[in-house]
């Protein structure tokens, strides 16, 4: 795939916006980018069987720079709960191994229908701004493992950091709301570590002049362009938290995100 100004435009966009978001709501940007790249992707020719797992790696290597800048942010405001970091980081690991080997031997379709259904599930909660009652203490550490692994296996087959299953999952165990972000924030960095590193891994694609530029199912321009342009903005989304409604913000990513995935599908069940 050539790497046209028209094609570096694109990513840049992408990461303004992605960055943008990220620092405003604290999400990963995974349900904005994975849509977006697979379109992008299968416009220049790109198969779908590859596109999909494609975007999927891409967007969760690019998480990387973002979820390490959060997780020192919050680690010196102390708000990381250690006690529950370390049972739930090897069980993300894990999950995130398991995550990725199934989307190895999955469709893109079936991808495609999962990745929407699941932030069709996450918009609602977006837009309804719903959150879970706590209901009782810190469970025990076999418990916070398995729910790691969930979290993990979850988060690498629709390319995300993990906080929105983490953050209420915390709170559900009365944690507060702002130790709850920030021990999701530090899980988010090696969530996305070991799936940049699991999709690199990943040998399959349909495309031989794309490997050029790719390590396993990542595309390298794609996080390069991306990471830098978000870098900028997540420090100016963070800023703007006091001053823009976030409420109505959350709603608009929905409704964003719906429709993105909407188009991601149509996009791929074009092409088989």
């Amino acid at each position: 795939m050539e790497i046209t100004l028209e094609l570096i435009i694109c990513l840049l966009a992408l990461g303004l916006v992605v960055g943008f978001m990220a620092g405003l709501l604290g999400i990963g940007g995974g349900g904005i980018m994975v849509p977006v790249l697979s379109v992008i992707f299968i416009s220049k020719g790109i198969g779908a069987n590859s596109a999909v797992p494609l975007a999927l790696g891409t967007a969760m290597t690019s998480i990387v720079v973002t979820s390490f800048s959060s997780m020192r942010a919050h680690k010196a405001k102390n708000n990381i709960i250690w006690e529950a970091f370390k049972p739930m980081a090897p069980g993300v690991v894990l999950g995130v191994l398991v995550g990725t080997f199934i989307v190895s031997i999955t469709s893109s379709l079936i991808l495609s229908i999962f990745f929407s259904i699941f932030m069709a599930y996450i918009s609602v909660q977006l837009f309804l701004n719903k959150k879970p009652k706590p209901s009782r203490a810190l469970l025990p550490k076999p418990y916070l493992f398995c729910g790691g692994g969930g979290i993990g296996t979850v988060s690498a087959l629709v390319s995300i950091g993990g906080g929105s299953l983490t953050v209420p999952f915390l709170i559900w165990q009365n944690i507060d709301g702002k130790k709850a972000i920030g021990t999701s924030a530090a899980l988010g960095f090696p969530l996305s570590i070991t799936g940049a590193l699991s999709y690199m891994a990943i040998s399959g694609l349909d495309n031989i002049d794309l490997q050029t530029f790719t390590f396993g199912y990542v595309y390298l321009p794609a996080v390069l362009f991306i990471s830098i342009a978000s870098f900028f903005t997540a420090k100016l989304g963070a800023k703007c938290t006091q001053i823009l409604p976030v409420p109505i913000l959350k709603k608009i990513l929905g409704t964003l995100n719906m429709f993105l995935c909407v188009k991601m599908l149509i996009s791929v069940v074009s092409e088989f």
